[in-house]
């Protein structure tokens, strides 16, 4: 069979044996190095969305591979009945990177948030003083946090909400960015305001300014614990190493998870003082992998290399040409909003040109890849590792397709 027959060959055979729980666009790639794929046809793609910010760290990463291989050699998993040699260093070193005092390890975002969950209320009984059974978490409109039983529980998407009751309850959905909402909604049985600090799947909105430290105030106030999901903000994407860093607020936890496995493995974690992790005791919380030699080796280097700051600098740096030549689109009236930090943006196609999803499949034909979301959104998140030419390249790829 040709090429062509070859990725459609693949394709079909994923359709016939696979839950239809994505629609991907119609590329199969077979290797990858840096900001760039290669499919199963040869096609070289610029990667223009990084794993939702899995990737920051770009494909391949030699640093973060070596780890990797390294530590195969060594022990790759011992459950937490035993200790193994790298987690205290992941441990210290990710709590000394926030600025906190303890962590929680698991495996995906999505257990990383259900474990927030589950310390906020824990803190609310034991520490606040909560009757029990009645702690409630006010999180945010549009939000996404994951796809498990709970977290959807709490999420304004019919997609991700629909035929999947009966719904968690404790939960209070108010506005995003609204503090008036926020501050009526807060009672004393609150026991943490759950946020994105800028919200990814929603289209990269970012909140008034102003609002996030408005939360910690509220917070603090009302003994409420303001818990920051930076799964996909935090870690170099917006330019500082936290979302929340941009307007000088410090949250009580911080949610992980994407880069901090840099695309090699999945690695999320809770990290928070020792007064709120420390309400846990054994066998109250816990996961086979959560933790492991590996995702720790790998976590080491990832925290290693945002020591540095290089990887923020450049965020910062290309993000400002990145939205300096989006804003000439907005402008020119070829999309209609443009939303977003450093290297990550939000761009609302005009009608004119299509859907997101239209728009991200001709962008796919001219060797760029984005996705789409909530119809008229494309979403742009290059590797933080992305050249400036590349970068160029793939907006001028955007500038073809709407005719610019």
């Amino acid at each position: 069979m040709d090429a062509r027959e070859t990725t459609e060959a693949f394709i079909a055979s994923a359709e016939a044996h696979s839950a239809h729980n994505y629609h991907p666009l119609p590329v199969v790639v077979a290797t990858a190095d840096g900001a760039w794929m290669t499919d199963v046809e040869g096609r070289r793609f610029l990667d223009m969305l990084a794993g939702y910010s899995a990737l920051n760290f770009g494909h391949g990463n030699r640093r973060l591979i070596e780890a990797a291989k390294a530590q195969l050699d060594r022990v790759t998993l011992t459950s937490r009945a035993f200790h193994h040699d790298r987690f205290a260093d992941f441990c210290r070193e990710l709590a000394a990177l926030c600025g906190m005092e303890m962590v929680l390890p698991m495996n995906t975002g999505a257990e990383a948030v259900e474990t927030a969950v589950k310390t906020a209320r824990k803190w609310g009984y034991r520490i606040k003083g909560v009757p029990a059974g009645m702690a409630k978490i006010v999180v945010a409109g549009n939000n996404f946090h994951g796809r498990t039983t709970t977290v959807i529980s709490f999420s304004t998407d019919p997609e991700a909400r629909a035929d999947f009751g009966p719904y968690t309850p404790g939960f209070e959905i108010v506005p995003y960015g609204d503090l008036t909402a926020l501050r009526a909604a807060v009672t004393e049985n609150t026991v943490a305001v759950l946020l994105e600090p800028i919200q990814g799947e929603a289209g990269v909105l970012v909140p008034p300014a102003g609002y996030l430290p408005a939360v910690r105030e509220l917070t603090r106030e009302r003994n409420v614990l303001f818990v920051a999901d930076e799964i996909q903000s935090g870690l170099g994407r917006t330019g500082r190493t936290f979302a929340c860093e941009h307007e000088g607020v410090v949250p009580d936890m911080y949610v992980l998870g994407k880069a901090l496995g840099g695309g090699v493995v999945p690695v999320s974690a809770v990290v928070s003082s020792a007064e709120v992790l420390g309400v846990f005791r054994p066998g109250e919380h816990g996961s086979t992998f959560g933790g492991n030699p590996l995702a720790c080796a790998v976590a080491l280097e990832v925290i290693a290399m945002l020591r540095s700051g290089e990887h923020q600098e450049r965020a910062a740096r290309l993000g400002e040409r990145l939205h300096r030549e989006l804003g000439r689109l907005k402008d020119s009236g070829h999309v209609t909003a443009v939303r977003g930090r450093g290297l990550w943006a939000g761009v609302d196609i005009a009608p004119a040109h299509g859907t997101g999803r239209e728009v991200s499949e001709r962008l796919m034909e001219r060797g760029v890849l984005v996705k789409d979301t909530h119809g008229v959104t494309v979403r742009i998140a290059p590797p933080l590792v992305i050249s400036e030419e590349d970068l160029d390249w793939g907006l001028a790829q955007l500038r073809a397709v709407l005719g610019a």
